[in-house]
């Protein structure tokens, strides 16, 4: 049986705006970072495992942490408008070239979701690589909000119901729905590559509770994962 290679992509601009030089805020001693670049190297999972930044600072800090960066992102692939996507298949690119190897599979975890686990890893590309016929796979946890049910939208002066189904007036009663949690994001080398959109036909989810799902976006979800981490800090030593 032939061998996966699975390179492991951890992204982190340098110009964060929601939340001022994200990637380098300290949580207890260690730098946002370096949680995620921990997790990474310690499930055992990944042939490599690369930072792709803009910054020389979070590039010398992931590499105290023992991730590799011998590269900085392009201007075109770092602003705030940026999409995430270009920066991923950047980051395989420049792997492929300097490793001189393919990559079977490329794993994107996001530095503003440090709450999930190295079990969330694992299982996560375990069933990416059972599914033969997908394509990429996104975490997502239950929604706290639902659009069918308890969501608003403004229209010129007047505000309505966001209802895509009628006759819904129990929460009980819609649909179920997902939020994309921003934690994990696993892609074929070809699906990569060929410039797919982030969900398609042959995209699937791996499921993670919502106490392991914080994005941190600003100062208040910074401030909850602290107290997260604080109350499970054996889990991140």
């Amino acid at each position: 049986m032939k061998k996966i290679n699975v390179l492991c992509t951890i992204c982190a601009r340098g110009g964060s705006k929601g939340l001022k030089r994200k990637a380098l805020q300290p949580i207890y001693g260690k730098p946002l970072i370096s949680y995620t670049v921990r997790q990474a190297i310690k499930s055992k999972v990944f042939k490599e495992v690369v930072v792709s930044t803009d910054s020389k600072k979070i590039q010398k800090v992931a590499q105290k942490f023992g991730a590799k960066s011998w590269f900085l992102r392009p201007k075109r692939f770092a602003s705030d408008k940026s999409a995430k996507l270009p920066a991923i298949r950047h980051a395989l690119i420049e792997s492929e070239r300097y490793f001189n190897k393919k990559f079977d599979i490329c794993v994107d975890l996001d530095i503003t979701s440090p709450l999930r686990n190295m079990t969330d890893i694992k299982n996560s590309l375990v069933k990416f690589i059972r599914n033969k016929r997908c394509h990429n796979l996104i975490s997502v946890c239950s929604a706290k909000k639902n659009p069918y049910y308890n969501m608003i939208e403004k229209n010129k002066n007047e505000y309505k119901m966001v209802r895509k189904k009628q006759n819904i007036f129990r929460r009980q009663d819609a649909p179920e729905v997902f939020e994309i949690n921003a934690s994990i994001y696993i892609f074929k080398r070809h699906v990569l590559l060929k410039n797919y959109n982030l969900i398609n036909k042959k995209t699937i989810t791996y499921l993670m509770p919502r106490n392991r799902s914080a994005d941190i976006d600003d100062v208040h979800d910074f401030n909850f994962v602290k107290l997260s981490i604080k109350k499970n800090e054996k889990l991140f030593k």
